[in-house]
């Protein structure tokens, strides 16, 4: 979030939930390279808290209009912000991190909770976690999205015991998807980038194909 104007990105946003017929999910993070923040000309201190305004910024822009807010970092006068997402009130928004404050930041200004590629040992507590601050926000965990990003690789064969997580065969990745519904993952998106050699475009649909349900 602090590489980004807010009310230029929840514009853009806006356009791609119109242009996706209303299937946009806005995944937001506060950064943690020291070395991007940098590069992108942004203080990194104080960030958690600039986060905040600025999820506030976002859903103000998909609020009705005429849109007005007024915070420490940003400010935006009364004005007409077009276009509106399809969704109302917005896109959801889910919020990635691993700290406590983050947690809090989910529960309370986003609709949900992202995350990186959590080791399968670690989910159960993770999603406790993040169930127990839904809760202490007044929010249901049972309907608190909890979405994360696998890193995945195929092989032909089986790896057997060991092996790491969503790495395998069609059968052992599809196994390692139930355990991940099972510890209280709503949604799980498989990530190719990190396979070995790189993501080659037509061996990754491969890959997908043979792993989509089959009819």
């Amino acid at each position: 979030m602090p590489f980004y104007q807010p009310l230029v990105l929840a514009k853009q946003l806006a356009t791609l939930d119109v242009m996706a017929s209303g299937r946009l999910d806005v995944g937001v993070g506060i950064g943690w390279s020291l070395d991007e923040f940098e590069a992108a000309g942004v203080p990194a201190d104080r960030r958690g808290a600039r986060a905040d305004e600025f999820l506030e910024v976002l859903r103000s822009a998909w609020d009705d209009d005429p849109v007005e807010f007024a915070g420490e970092f940003y400010r935006v006068p009364k004005s007409y912000v077009r276009p509106k997402p399809v969704q109302r009130p917005r896109p959801p928004l889910l919020v990635g991190g691993y700290s406590e404050p983050v947690l809090r930041r989910a529960a309370t200004l986003g609709d949900g909770y992202t995350g990186g590629n959590i080791p399968l040992a670690d989910l159960t507590t993770v999603v406790d976690r993040v169930k127990s601050a839904a809760r202490a926000a007044g929010r249901d965990p049972a309907r608190f999205p909890i979405v994360c990003r696998g890193s995945f690789r195929l092989t032909p064969e089986p790896l057997g015991a060991g092996r790491r997580a969503l790495w395998g065969s069609a059968d052992e990745l599809r196994e390692d998807i139930r355990r991940y519904a099972e510890a209280g993952v709503t949604e799980l998106f498989l990530d190719p980038n990190f396979q070995p050699g790189g993501a080659e475009l037509a061996s990754v649909l491969r890959q997908l194909e043979t792993l989509a349900p089959k009819a």
